[in-house]
């Protein structure tokens, strides 16, 4: 049984204080095995606000992060850097792998960067990237649930979002369903939800973890992710915002994302 805490969208240089101590508490608290950190773990990727976020994932003390570069994580006033050397603050920090994995008896998580130095917010996935993932989730071993992390949304809610959908997200959702996806995670768009995928599969989304950058109707959230082999679920979902009243995290969803439905929850 593994427990993944999702952390998205800290946008370290924006980052209520209050709400980090919180939520460093809450992992101390739950001791999650792997922490995914989905992007935009910077506001301007400037040297100090990566040292921030290294600090905070080193006090978060969990076992195994995951991470995936968002938009804000490549310069964007440091032309120079950002045509020649665009993550290379990212990977100061978090490692020179842009797209790693991990695997587990009951998990097989595959990372995928879709940011793109020549584009300033919107992401892509290349053929390349959809062909590489549908064959590694197709040679999963019995048992594993079958995990992709992403930056930007490759569904969306509201029709404002829409341009904030992957370019390629298409074919990904088509390919991915088929080989037998199970959970397809991001954020970008600070808007939490949990959505069943016509071609398989769900989508699963975080608010942004500690920023100020919050959007109406959706405070500073994380999502924890259960994953047990031997459960009938692919997945149970919580999605934990923070109460300023009650100075801490506190859940407030919960999804049982069920391995033979694709719609409905309960």
């Amino acid at each position: 049984m593994t427990l993944l805490l999702q952390v998205s969208d800290p946008h370290f240089g924006t980052e209520r204080s209050a709400v980090v101590e919180a939520l460093v508490r809450l992992a101390l608290t739950l001791k999650p095995q792997v922490l995914l950190m989905s992007g935009d773990i910077t506001q301007r990727a400037t040297r100090a606000q990566f040292a921030a976020a290294q600090t905070f994932v080193q006090r978060l003390a969990v076992p195994h992060c995951v991470a995936v570069p968002g938009n804000h994580d490549i310069p964007l006033w440091h032309l120079p850097l950002r045509l020649l050397k665009p993550y290379a603050r990212y990977s100061a920090a978090f490692g020179a792998e842009l797209e790693p994995s991990l695997e587990a008896d009951d998990l097989l998580l595959l990372a995928v960067n879709t940011t793109r130095w020549w584009r300033q917010a919107d992401g892509q996935l290349s053929a390349a990237q959809v062909d590489r993932v549908t064959q590694r989730l197709a040679q999963a071993r019995p048992g594993q649930r079958r995990l992709v992390v992403v930056h930007q949304p490759l569904v969306v809610t509201r029709p404002e979002d829409e341009k904030n959908r992957l370019h390629g997200h298409a074919a990904a959702l088509q390919a991915w369903g088929a080989a037998g996806v199970d959970l397809i995670i991001g954020g970008h768009i600070h808007l939490p939800f949990v959505l069943p995928l016509t071609g398989g599969g769900w989508a699963v989304q975080a608010g942004t973890a500690v920023s100020r950058r919050v959007r109406a109707g959706a405070g500073n959230s994380v999502n924890l992710i259960h994953i047990d082999a031997a459960a009938a679920e692919r997945a149970v979902v919580e999605r934990w915002d923070h109460d300023p009243a009650q100075g801490g995290f506190v859940p407030r969803e919960r999804h049982r994302l069920l391995a033979l439905a694709r719609h409905g929850e309960d």
